[in-house]
């Protein structure tokens, strides 16, 4: 295990069962219509990497970059965007991939912008899901795992730009980030 880690909450199979069975769901709920999966970079492009191969069915994908956390551990809560979609939503199925879903705040100006883009639907995607933090509602509707109040990192997730390339996901210590400005 890496020396920054406190323990591993979920192992490399565990995170495979998982997106093999989000992505046989999303194949039956999908069948037949045309699905724009939209990855929030950087953290959710593992994830929908292997996602979108865990599906039978056509699928285009496009990304998204926001950012709430700059170089902390917590959210600001002021959402930017850093880099928008290549094309026009108007009318598509779109299905937002996120890593981890904490306060919502990210989620729901997203989702406000995308809505506001004139879709036939969104809908969301998640790997991660920290209910006992959330700040806003926002409806979920695919969630892989729901995890207690601890800071992950792994499989895309990362702190400081770090740790993305891990297999599993993992508890940081929190010596590693509590003293971040």
């Amino acid at each position: 295990m890496h020396p920054d880690m406190e323990k591993i909450l979920f192992s490399k199979v565990e995170i495979d069962e998982k997106v093999h069975e989000l992505g046989n769901i999303l194949s039956r709920d999908y069948v037949g219509k045309e699905l724009l999966m939209v990855g929030i970079l950087k953290g959710a492009s593992v994830f929908l990497a292997d996602l979108v191969r865990a599906m039978d069915i056509d699928v285009r994908i496009d990304f998204i970059a926001v950012s709430s956390y700059g170089t902390s551990s917590k959210s600001t809560g002021v959402v930017r965007i850093l880099k928008d979609l290549d094309k026009s939503i108007e009318l598509r199925h779109v299905l937002i991939v996120e890593d981890i879903v904490d306060t919502g705040l990210t989620l729901n100006y997203l989702l406000e912008i995308l809505k506001a883009r004139n879709p036939a639907s969104v809908r969301i995607c998640t790997l991660l899901d920290k209910p006992s933090r959330r700040g806003v509602n926002v409806p979920v509707d695919y969630n892989g795992f729901a995890i207690p109040d601890e800071f992950v990192v792994g499989y895309g997730l990362d702190y400081n730009e770090k740790y993305r390339h891990l297999p599993e996901i993992y508890v940081l210590k929190k010596e590693i980030y509590q003293y971040s400005k």
